[in-house]
């Protein structure tokens, strides 16, 4: 069994001497390049054009640009500071309104420059404090991650081939992953045998950023297109699908990558069991279903281009939906840092968020 303790070699995002460090991700898996931000613009720039994506990861980033944010701000620690900070926060936090991490983070960060504030502390303190509440952030997240791993990994079918969808590893997160943090633990435990990745168009992160970690964790694993997938499933290739999620309703609707709720049904028909794996900072009680979820638009150039050069003809109409919503009703379960919940959602969901999922 992997340990509590495991962490990942790998995280996609750090804060080093006074500023923001993350991977390129647009640029995986031909090149690894490394970033540096000192400016909470910028950050927040990166989360838009996908530099940096994942919803958990996004949250991390938020909370370092938050931090970035502050300490950019001059004067007092006092009401006027907090609003220039606050005014930070809704800027970065509407760089991808989809996922909730990233608002979940940002408003973690204000209630701590808030209190800070109200104590009154100098500016240096509060840049000081809320750098700390970022690495926390960070850290909590790895390790909701790791015990994700050790809840779902037996849920998965001895000796099965999984198959995943996006990219939901250290890549998406704080470290180690969400989904894939699960599969992780689960090869290392011997229990599947096999793991079958979608490309995810139209931005590829399954063919660029989940193949790029499986074949670093040296994952019996095979890429697909994206409409392979039923095909698959009906030959008894899949005996499980997991992935993770951008924003879970508190009805259990999910909000995922665009394709997910094809795959939902797809293994409903094929009788395979359909796993989310995700922590409680996705989990947004405050929306009753899936339809209060907001769906993010992307770039029309995503469909169009691949590095740059068109590949459709011009005054073709484009829908880039970035992420679909999938009922509650085809999710077996959710695996949270918690413990896995199962239906009915309404009350399993308040439980993990409390910590108290029997």
């Amino acid at each position: 069994m992997a340990q509590a303790t495991e962490k990942t070699s790998f995280r996609p995002i750090r804060w080093v001497d006074g500023g923001v460090e993350l991977i390129d991700q647009t640029l995986l898996p031909l090149d690894e390049v490394w970033l540096r931000f000192d400016d909470y613009r910028d950050v927040a720039a990166a989360v838009r054009e996908m530099k940096i994506r994942g919803a958990p990861a996004i949250g991390v980033a938020g909370a370092y640009a938050l931090a970035l944010a502050a300490a950019e701000t001059a004067g007092r620690a006092d009401a006027d500071f907090m609003s220039r900070l606050e005014r930070a926060g809704r800027e970065i936090a509407a760089a991808r309104p989809t996922a909730v991490n990233l608002a979940w983070a940002v408003d973690r960060m204000l209630d701590v420059a808030r209190r800070k504030v109200s104590g009154n502390d100098t500016v240096d303190a509060v840049v000081g404090e809320l750098i700390e509440e970022a690495k926390r952030i960070q850290d909590e997240d790895e390790a909701a991650n790791v015990r994700m791993g050790e809840f779902g990994a037996v849920l998965l079918p001895e000796g099965g081939s999984i198959l995943t969808h996006c990219n939901t590893g250290a890549l998406a997160t704080g470290g180690f992953g969400t989904a894939l943090g699960v599969i992780r633990t689960a090869w290392s435990q011997g229990r599947i045998a096999h793991v079958y990745a979608t490309e995810t168009r139209p931005f590829m992160q399954g063919a660029r950023l989940t193949a790029w970690e499986l074949v670093r964790a040296k994952i019996d694993s095979t890429l697909i297109p994206d409409s392979a997938a039923g095909q698959l499933m009906r030959r008894g290739k899949v005996h499980a699908v997991i992935l993770g999620a951008d924003r879970i309703a508190a009805n259990g609707d999910v909000a995922n990558k665009i394709g997910t709720y094809s795959l939902a049904v797809l293994a409903r028909q094929h009788g395979i069991p359909f796993y989310v794996a995700a922590p409680t900072s996705t989990i947004d009680l405050s929306l009753p279903s899936g339809d209060d979820i907001p769906i993010e638009e992307r770039p029309a150039e995503e469909v169009t281009h691949i590095y740059g050069r068109r590949i459709v003809p011009e005054g073709i109409g484009v829908l880039n939906t970035a992420f679909d919503v999938t009922p509650h009703e085809l999710v077996t379960a959710i695996v949270t840092e918690n413990g896995v919940a199962q239906g009915p959602y309404t009350i399993s969901l308040k439980n993990a968020t409390e910590g108290t999922l029997g």
